[in-house]
């Protein structure tokens, strides 16, 4: 597995470290509940930082299997950009989209929106702090 450098890795509760700065990362056993599911150890601090995450979720987000993760971030906010695009058509040239072209787009914007959606309930989407 290989680690990506220079990453924001959530920890959980507005808890983020740099990927490249995480060193272990161990199961809390005692105590462990809400907000108390691994002990993350950086090697700028002495004491490691409690996190609500899982060991294995902060791994997963670590690695390199989060660049999948990045794209459809990306891709969500392509999409988003098309749907205020097709808010900026003018109604005369939609009627002439649909005409001529086959081109509904009142149904596009309904389809991507249900997609926009749909991404964000299945990925449990935090608000983005970085963008």
């Amino acid at each position: 597995m290989e680690i990506r450098p220079d990453r924001m890795v959530s920890l959980g509760y507005g808890k983020y470290w740099r990927s490249d700065s995480i060193v272990g990362l161990t199961p809390i056993e005692e105590n462990r509940g809400p907000g108390r599911r691994t002990e993350v150890y950086t090697a700028t601090l002495d004491d490691p930082i409690v996190a609500s995450r899982s060991e294995r979720a902060i791994l997963h987000d670590m690695a390199v299997a989060s660049d999948e993760r990045f794209r459809v971030q990306e891709a969500r906010e392509i999409i988003t950009d098309l749907l205020d695009a097709l808010d900026d058509i003018p109604d005369v040239l939609a009627r002439v989209l649909s005409a001529e072209a086959r081109f509904e787009v009142s149904d596009w914007r309904a389809r991507l929106q249900t997609f926009i959606r749909s991404e964000s309930m299945e990925s449990g989407e935090q608000s983005d702090l970085f963008g």
